[in-house]
Protein backbone atom coordinates (compact mmCIF):
# COMPACT_ATOMS: atom_id res chain seq x y z
CA UNK A 1 0.00 0.00 0.00
CA UNK A 2 1.46 3.37 -0.95
CA UNK A 3 1.27 6.07 1.93
CA UNK A 4 1.87 9.90 1.11
CA UNK A 5 4.14 11.11 3.93
CA UNK A 6 3.89 14.66 2.98
CA UNK A 7 3.39 17.18 -0.12
CA UNK A 8 4.79 20.49 -0.34
CA UNK A 9 4.28 23.06 -3.19
CA UNK A 10 7.52 24.18 -4.75
CA UNK A 11 8.23 26.23 -7.99
CA UNK A 12 4.44 25.55 -9.00
CA UNK A 13 4.84 21.57 -9.25
CA UNK A 14 4.91 19.18 -5.40
CA UNK A 15 7.36 17.85 -3.48
CA UNK A 16 5.91 14.83 -2.19
CA UNK A 17 7.44 11.89 0.32
CA UNK A 18 6.00 8.29 -0.05
CA UNK A 19 6.26 5.13 1.79
CA UNK A 20 5.44 2.02 0.56
CA UNK A 21 6.01 -1.94 1.20
CA UNK A 22 8.78 -3.03 -1.09
CA UNK A 23 8.59 -7.13 -1.75
CA UNK A 24 11.67 -7.26 -3.40
CA UNK A 25 13.55 -5.37 -0.14
CA UNK A 26 11.40 -7.13 2.12
CA UNK A 27 10.67 -3.64 4.23
CA UNK A 28 8.70 -0.86 4.23
CA UNK A 29 10.64 1.82 1.83
CA UNK A 30 10.68 5.64 1.72
CA UNK A 31 11.02 7.59 -1.66
CA UNK A 32 10.56 11.18 -2.57
CA UNK A 33 9.46 12.80 -5.89
CA UNK A 34 9.10 15.95 -7.20
CA UNK A 35 6.04 16.28 -9.68
CA UNK A 36 5.63 19.33 -11.70
CA UNK A 37 2.89 21.24 -12.38
CA UNK A 38 0.81 18.97 -15.10
CA UNK A 39 -1.84 21.36 -16.36
CA UNK A 40 -2.84 20.25 -20.38
CA UNK A 41 0.29 17.59 -20.18
CA UNK A 42 -0.85 13.62 -20.53
CA UNK A 43 2.76 12.03 -20.20
CA UNK A 44 6.17 13.61 -18.49
CA UNK A 45 9.73 12.60 -18.11
CA UNK A 46 11.29 11.36 -15.72
CA UNK A 47 14.95 11.13 -13.76
CA UNK A 48 15.90 8.73 -11.28
CA UNK A 49 18.21 10.41 -8.89
CA UNK A 50 20.46 7.75 -6.78
CA UNK A 51 22.20 9.33 -3.84
CA UNK A 52 25.65 8.35 -1.78
CA UNK A 53 26.90 6.93 0.95
CA UNK A 54 25.06 7.28 4.40
CA UNK A 55 22.39 9.57 2.28
CA UNK A 56 18.36 8.89 2.48
CA UNK A 57 15.76 9.37 0.01
CA UNK A 58 16.01 13.09 1.38
CA UNK A 59 19.04 14.71 0.80
CA UNK A 60 19.04 15.15 -2.85
CA UNK A 61 15.39 17.02 -2.37
CA UNK A 62 16.80 19.10 0.50
CA UNK A 63 20.01 19.92 -0.86
CA UNK A 64 20.42 20.03 -4.32
CA UNK A 65 18.11 22.75 -5.57
CA UNK A 66 16.93 20.47 -8.52
CA UNK A 67 13.02 21.61 -8.72
CA UNK A 68 13.32 25.06 -10.15
CA UNK A 69 14.69 23.30 -12.93
CA UNK A 70 12.64 19.91 -13.17
CA UNK A 71 9.51 22.17 -13.28
CA UNK A 72 10.95 24.33 -16.36
CA UNK A 73 11.81 20.93 -18.19
CA UNK A 74 8.59 19.46 -16.98
CA UNK A 75 10.70 16.30 -15.73
CA UNK A 76 9.76 14.51 -12.81
CA UNK A 77 12.48 13.62 -10.28
CA UNK A 78 12.16 10.13 -8.05
CA UNK A 79 14.80 9.68 -5.30
CA UNK A 80 14.90 6.25 -3.84
CA UNK A 81 16.63 5.64 -0.17
CA UNK A 82 19.57 4.25 -0.94
CA UNK A 83 19.19 0.63 0.97
CA UNK A 84 16.61 -1.45 2.75
CA UNK A 85 15.31 0.02 5.93
CA UNK A 86 14.11 -1.50 9.71
CA UNK A 87 15.09 -2.97 12.85
CA UNK A 88 15.17 -6.30 11.42
CA UNK A 89 17.54 -5.08 8.45
CA UNK A 90 21.14 -6.84 8.73
CA UNK A 91 24.04 -3.85 9.11
CA UNK A 92 27.39 -3.95 9.45
CA UNK A 93 28.84 -5.31 12.78
CA UNK A 94 30.70 -1.87 13.65
CA UNK A 95 27.95 0.35 12.26
CA UNK A 96 30.14 2.13 9.56
CA UNK A 97 28.66 4.03 7.04
CA UNK A 98 30.30 2.43 3.84
CA UNK A 99 27.97 -1.04 4.30
CA UNK A 100 25.37 -1.93 5.23
CA UNK A 101 22.17 0.60 6.10
CA UNK A 102 22.76 3.14 4.10
CA UNK A 103 25.09 2.04 1.48
CA UNK A 104 23.44 -0.29 -0.69
CA UNK A 105 25.47 0.05 -3.74
CA UNK A 106 22.58 -0.72 -5.61
CA UNK A 107 23.57 -4.24 -6.25
CA UNK A 108 21.58 -7.64 -5.83
CA UNK A 109 23.70 -9.33 -2.85
CA UNK A 110 24.15 -13.12 -2.89
CA UNK A 111 25.60 -13.61 0.75
CA UNK A 112 23.81 -14.00 3.63
CA UNK A 113 22.66 -12.28 5.65
CA UNK A 114 22.51 -9.55 3.34
CA UNK A 115 21.01 -11.65 0.15
CA UNK A 116 17.55 -11.45 1.99
CA UNK A 117 17.00 -7.59 1.96
CA UNK A 118 19.86 -6.07 -0.28
CA UNK A 119 18.55 -6.66 -3.48
CA UNK A 120 18.33 -2.26 -4.63
CA UNK A 121 19.15 -3.28 -8.54
CA UNK A 122 15.89 -5.14 -9.28
CA UNK A 123 14.25 -2.16 -6.89
CA UNK A 124 15.74 0.55 -8.99
CA UNK A 125 15.32 -1.66 -12.02
CA UNK A 126 12.22 -3.16 -11.55
CA UNK A 127 10.01 -2.30 -8.79
CA UNK A 128 9.90 1.26 -8.41
CA UNK A 129 9.15 1.90 -11.57
CA UNK A 130 6.01 -0.27 -11.60
CA UNK A 131 4.58 1.80 -8.26
CA UNK A 132 6.16 5.08 -9.89
CA UNK A 133 3.87 4.36 -13.29
CA UNK A 134 0.73 3.77 -11.14
CA UNK A 135 1.14 7.10 -8.74
CA UNK A 136 1.35 9.98 -11.34
CA UNK A 137 2.38 10.98 -15.51
CA UNK A 138 5.40 9.44 -15.83
CA UNK A 139 5.86 8.74 -19.69
CA UNK A 140 8.02 4.60 -19.34
CA UNK A 141 9.96 5.56 -22.97
CA UNK A 142 10.89 8.66 -21.68
CA UNK A 143 12.91 7.65 -18.76
CA UNK A 144 16.86 8.90 -17.88
CA UNK A 145 19.17 7.68 -14.43
CA UNK A 146 21.55 10.26 -12.87
CA UNK A 147 23.45 10.24 -9.39
CA UNK A 148 26.00 10.68 -6.78
CA UNK A 149 29.33 8.70 -5.77
CA UNK A 150 28.07 5.94 -4.62
CA UNK A 151 24.76 6.70 -6.53
CA UNK A 152 26.89 7.72 -10.06
CA UNK A 153 28.46 4.26 -9.41
CA UNK A 154 24.73 2.74 -9.58
CA UNK A 155 23.46 5.21 -11.93
CA UNK A 156 26.59 4.32 -14.71
CA UNK A 157 25.78 0.23 -13.82
CA UNK A 158 22.51 0.06 -14.27
CA UNK A 159 22.06 2.19 -17.28
CA UNK A 160 25.09 0.58 -19.31
CA UNK A 161 23.08 -2.79 -17.73
CA UNK A 162 19.86 -1.39 -19.44
CA UNK A 163 20.41 0.76 -22.24
CA UNK A 164 16.75 0.12 -23.32
CA UNK A 165 15.24 1.46 -20.11
CA UNK A 166 17.05 4.96 -19.95
CA UNK A 167 17.42 7.82 -22.63
CA UNK A 168 20.57 9.13 -21.00
CA UNK A 169 23.21 8.78 -17.56
CA UNK A 170 24.56 11.04 -15.79
CA UNK A 171 26.72 10.96 -12.64
CA UNK A 172 28.49 13.33 -10.09
CA UNK A 173 31.74 12.11 -8.32
CA UNK A 174 31.05 8.61 -8.96
CA UNK A 175 32.69 5.79 -8.09
CA UNK A 176 33.77 4.46 -11.29
CA UNK A 177 35.89 0.96 -10.30
CA UNK A 178 34.20 -0.56 -7.25
CA UNK A 179 36.50 -3.47 -7.94
CA UNK A 180 39.88 -1.38 -7.22
CA UNK A 181 38.91 0.73 -4.27
CA UNK A 182 38.18 0.49 -1.17
CA UNK A 183 35.01 1.32 -0.63
CA UNK A 184 34.03 -0.68 -3.76
CA UNK A 185 36.11 -3.80 -2.56
CA UNK A 186 34.90 -3.68 1.30
CA UNK A 187 31.25 -3.67 -0.25
CA UNK A 188 31.71 -6.17 -3.03
CA UNK A 189 33.40 -8.73 -0.93
CA UNK A 190 30.42 -8.53 1.31
CA UNK A 191 27.50 -8.41 -0.55
CA UNK A 192 28.36 -10.44 -3.40
CA UNK A 193 31.49 -12.99 -1.71
CA UNK A 194 35.10 -13.44 -2.91
CA UNK A 195 37.44 -11.15 -4.56
CA UNK A 196 37.49 -9.99 -7.97
CA UNK A 197 39.72 -12.63 -9.35
CA UNK A 198 37.63 -15.42 -7.57
CA UNK A 199 34.27 -13.58 -8.30
CA UNK A 200 35.05 -11.83 -11.15
CA UNK A 201 31.81 -12.82 -13.36
CA UNK A 202 29.99 -11.17 -10.02
CA UNK A 203 31.82 -8.57 -9.13
CA UNK A 204 32.18 -7.29 -12.74
CA UNK A 205 28.08 -6.89 -13.19
CA UNK A 206 28.48 -3.70 -10.73
CA UNK A 207 31.92 -2.09 -11.86
CA UNK A 208 31.22 0.59 -14.25
CA UNK A 209 35.04 0.36 -15.57
CA UNK A 210 35.04 -2.95 -16.37
CA UNK A 211 31.01 -2.76 -17.95
CA UNK A 212 32.51 -0.35 -20.59
CA UNK A 213 35.34 -2.89 -21.70
CA UNK A 214 32.63 -5.06 -23.85
CA UNK A 215 30.84 -2.04 -24.69
CA UNK A 216 31.30 -0.69 -28.18
CA UNK A 217 27.50 1.54 -27.84
CA UNK A 218 25.71 3.27 -25.33
CA UNK A 219 23.11 6.26 -24.23
CA UNK A 220 24.56 9.76 -23.95
CA UNK A 221 26.84 10.24 -20.83
CA UNK A 222 27.73 13.20 -18.93
CA UNK A 223 29.81 13.00 -15.63
CA UNK A 224 30.70 15.62 -13.76
CA UNK A 225 33.95 14.90 -10.96
CA UNK A 226 35.62 18.23 -8.75
CA UNK A 227 39.63 18.36 -9.44
CA UNK A 228 39.78 18.92 -4.96
CA UNK A 229 37.54 16.02 -4.00
CA UNK A 230 38.57 14.29 -1.20
CA UNK A 231 38.06 11.19 -2.48
CA UNK A 232 38.79 11.08 -5.95
CA UNK A 233 42.11 9.31 -5.73
CA UNK A 234 41.85 6.96 -3.27
CA UNK A 235 38.18 6.27 -3.67
CA UNK A 236 36.37 7.17 -7.20
CA UNK A 237 39.06 6.28 -9.78
CA UNK A 238 37.98 8.45 -12.51
CA UNK A 239 40.79 8.42 -15.02
CA UNK A 240 40.68 4.54 -15.22
CA UNK A 241 37.25 5.47 -16.04
CA UNK A 242 38.41 8.13 -19.05
CA UNK A 243 41.35 4.97 -19.72
CA UNK A 244 38.69 2.24 -20.34
CA UNK A 245 36.59 4.56 -22.81
CA UNK A 246 39.72 6.33 -24.90
CA UNK A 247 39.86 3.78 -27.83
CA UNK A 248 36.29 3.85 -28.03
CA UNK A 249 33.57 6.39 -30.24
CA UNK A 250 31.27 6.59 -27.22
CA UNK A 251 29.13 9.47 -26.40
CA UNK A 252 30.24 10.28 -23.47
CA UNK A 253 31.85 13.66 -21.86
CA UNK A 254 33.71 13.22 -18.56
CA UNK A 255 34.32 17.17 -16.99
CA UNK A 256 37.18 17.58 -14.26
CA UNK A 257 35.64 21.12 -12.52
CA UNK A 258 38.18 22.98 -11.05
CA UNK A 259 38.21 23.37 -7.66
CA UNK A 260 34.94 21.53 -6.63
CA UNK A 261 34.64 18.86 -4.02
CA UNK A 262 32.33 15.95 -3.53
CA UNK A 263 29.56 17.69 -1.19
CA UNK A 264 26.19 19.04 -2.40
CA UNK A 265 27.69 22.49 -3.33
CA UNK A 266 29.12 20.73 -5.96
CA UNK A 267 26.36 19.46 -7.12
CA UNK A 268 24.23 22.09 -6.96
CA UNK A 269 26.51 24.47 -9.04
CA UNK A 270 25.87 21.91 -12.23
CA UNK A 271 22.46 20.21 -11.13
CA UNK A 272 20.82 22.56 -13.65
CA UNK A 273 23.42 21.72 -16.36
CA UNK A 274 22.49 17.73 -15.44
CA UNK A 275 18.76 18.22 -16.31
CA UNK A 276 19.13 20.54 -19.23
CA UNK A 277 21.36 17.35 -20.83
CA UNK A 278 18.33 14.91 -20.13
CA UNK A 279 16.00 16.91 -21.41
CA UNK A 280 18.18 16.87 -24.67
CA UNK A 281 17.37 13.08 -24.86
CA UNK A 282 14.13 12.73 -22.97
CA UNK A 283 12.11 14.98 -25.90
Amino acid sequence: MLKELSSVKSFGGFQKRFQHYSDVLSCSMHFSIYIPSTSGIEKMPAIYWLSGLTCTDENFVTKAGAQKYAEENKIILICPDTSPRGDSIPDDDKAAYDFGLGAGFYLNATESPWSENYRMYDYIVFELPAVIESLCPVDPSRVSISGHSMGGHGALTIGLRNPSNYCSISAFSPICAPSSCPWGRKALSGYLGGDYESNKSSWANYDAVELIKDIDSCVPILIDQGSDDEFLEEQLNTDLFIQSISNKNLPINVRYQEGYDHSYFFISSFIDQHIKFHSEFLS
